[in-house]
């Protein structure tokens, strides 16, 4: 079985030298009051502030580039608003409607979570790897998790409160606002989407806790889809330890023609079993459905990538682009949909890239596609998952901002 990864963010699309001021008053949309005390973030990053008493709030410095700006209040519903900062103060007002429990509106609530079903959202979410143990959930009475065995969907959200989760190994506290999962499971892949704002907040500890968090942040974006979006947009993948091949995937024509005979067989009636049919015929039944190609030669890096002298950068590749970094071996805790109990852990951390829809994806320079669903990975990127989540405004040591 493949595992998809498709995590949607509203994602921080760019980093720069330049910082300019953002600031401007949080109201109620109905009755056009400021809001105190309100609660303003960039999402997806560890930049925020809180309104005063005048409902005003200001991010004093935030580097040039496109962000989603977000502002919470209590009884009411999160509204964001895309913005640009370029090196001049900008001013940005929010309006937030009143939520369906301060209108008086009937809200309408779904069966009793099951303990499994909730499990198994905590493993998909969060992920297995020796930093998603570490993460802890603070409010899972907020979860609502649904399984539906028709359409084989198991889906979640924490609708009266956002989800609060503190990575410990990281030293970062998420709060995800309206977030909704889906893990979609077909024959021989699982699908899974994310969509939220998240925004982070660094936790204080013990000096010896910062440095761990330090190099556990570090580990994490090494070798991470983030690194491997940066390395792309910079030109410098193959120096940053990552290798590029072409891989495609056909069906494997010996299964689709014993799957004929066996259907044609069926239809008239006649019984099948062991003696029935030639042992080949059988055979290839056992055979994977779909045959994977890995083309030997490693791809240069300009063959996969087109930039132009704006600063504009994209992915471009046929079938689907395998990723190998060599840099840090597989989390022991690895263990891939499809894999063997005991088999020995990959010496490298490989990937599988999907470009989703064709031809080209753009990329940004802090590592994100400008078009968060035209990318899709599986394999060790799959794998790793809110336990490794960093926020984009992240700079691993000596990372260059232009």
């Amino acid at each position: 079985m493949r595992a998809i990864w498709a995590l949607l963010l509203w994602l921080l699309p760019r980093l720069a030298l330049a910082q300019a001021s953002l600031s401007g008053t949080v109201r109620d949309s109905v009755t056009r009051q400021p809001l105190p005390f309100a609660s303003v973030f960039l999402v997806n990053t560890t930049l925020g502030a809180t309104t005063n008493e005048q409902g005003h709030y200001v991010l004093p410095a935030v580097p040039a580039g496109r962000y989603e700006v977000a502002a919470t209040y209590l009884g009411h519903r999160l509204r964001q608003q895309s913005v640009v900062v370029g090196s001049v103060p900008l001013t940005v007002d929010l309006a937030l409607p009143p939520s369906a429990q301060a209108l008086g509106e009937v809200v309408v609530r779904s069966r009793p979570t099951l303990a499994d079903d909730y499990q198994r959202f905590i493993e998909l979410f969060l992920g297995t790897s020796s930093f998603a143990r570490q993460c802890q959930v603070r409010n899972p009475a907020d979860v609502q998790v649904d399984y539906d065995p028709a359409t084989r969907a198991l889906t979640a959200g924490a609708a009266r409160r956002p989800l609060l989760v503190d990575n410990l190994a990281l030293g970062y506290r998420l709060t995800f606002y309206n977030l909704y999962f889906r893990a979609d499971f077909a024959d021989q892949s699982a699908t899974l989407t994310t969509l939220s704002q998240v925004v982070f907040k660094e936790l204080t500890g013990t000096d010896k806790q910062q440095k761990r968090w330090a190099a556990n942040r570090l580990r994490a974006y090494q070798g991470s889809f983030m690194h491997f979006l940066r390395s792309a947009y910079a030109g410098d993948v193959v120096q940053q330890g990552f290798r590029l091949q072409r891989l495609q995937r056909l069906p494997n024509r010996r299964w689709a023609a014993a799957d004929s005979l066996v259907r044609a067989r069926q239809a008239s009636g006649a019984i099948l079993n062991q003696n029935s049919l030639p042992p080949s015929i059988w055979q290839q039944l056992a055979e994977p459905h779909v045959v994977s190609i890995l083309y030997k030669p490693y791809l240069p890096p300009d063959s996969v990538r087109r930039a132009e002298a704006s600063g504009r950068v994209w992915l471009r590749f046929r079938d689907l682009l395998a990723v190998t970094y060599d840099g840090e071996r597989p989390d022991a805790n690895c263990r891939l949909p499809g894999s063997v109990s005991g088999r020995p852990l990959p010496r490298y951390q490989e990937s599988v890239l999907h470009l989703q829809p064709p031809p080209a994806a753009e990329v940004e320079p802090n590592g994100v596609p400008t078009q968060a669903l035209a990318l899709l990975t599986e394999g060790y990127w799959s794998f790793e998952k809110i336990g490794e989540l960093l926020p984009l405004d992240y700079l691993p040591p000596a990372f260059p901002t232009h």
